[in-house]
């Protein structure tokens, strides 16, 4: 998970893909933490994208540095516990401008059943499973 994380990191944007209904919908997100072992990710739950992970929670993610490409792949589960959410806003501090450990939008969800599949021209696929 770490190898995923750090590459997540040094790309700075990467794209969620979810679903509404039957139509696919991919925006950019920038947060991305290890707590307690699990993959993180952070967004505002008055948000769509937080209402379609609620509906359907399996979500992709991708991301492209160097030559190489990342797909993430699992399911996202919330985590509405203080601790979760400090630790993702005292690691992006520009975000406190619009979220807070204390309000009832922030949202953190960590990675569940995931997938990364590292790809690149030069080398075959390669899986990594947490």
């Amino acid at each position: 998970m770490k190898e995923v994380y750090d590459f997540i990191k040094k790309c700075g944007t990467y794209y969620l893909a979810t679903v509404e209904g039957d139509q696919p919908r991919v925006r950019p997100f920038g947060t991305i933490e290890i707590f307690e072992d699990k993959l993180y990710i952070q967004t505002g739950k008055s948000k769509d994208v937080s209402k379609q992970i609620q509906a359907n929670p399996k979500v992709e993610l991708s991301c492209f540095a160097q030559g190489t490409w990342l797909r993430l792949s699992g399911e996202l589960v919330r985590d509405d516990r203080k601790e979760a959410k400090k630790h993702m806003l005292d690691n992006y501090p520009e975000l406190r401008g619009m979220y807070s450990e204390d309000d009832d939008n922030t949202e953190v969800l960590y990675f569940k059943n995931a997938t990364a599949v590292f790809s690149s021209f030069a080398a075959a696929p390669r899986t990594i499973t947490f």
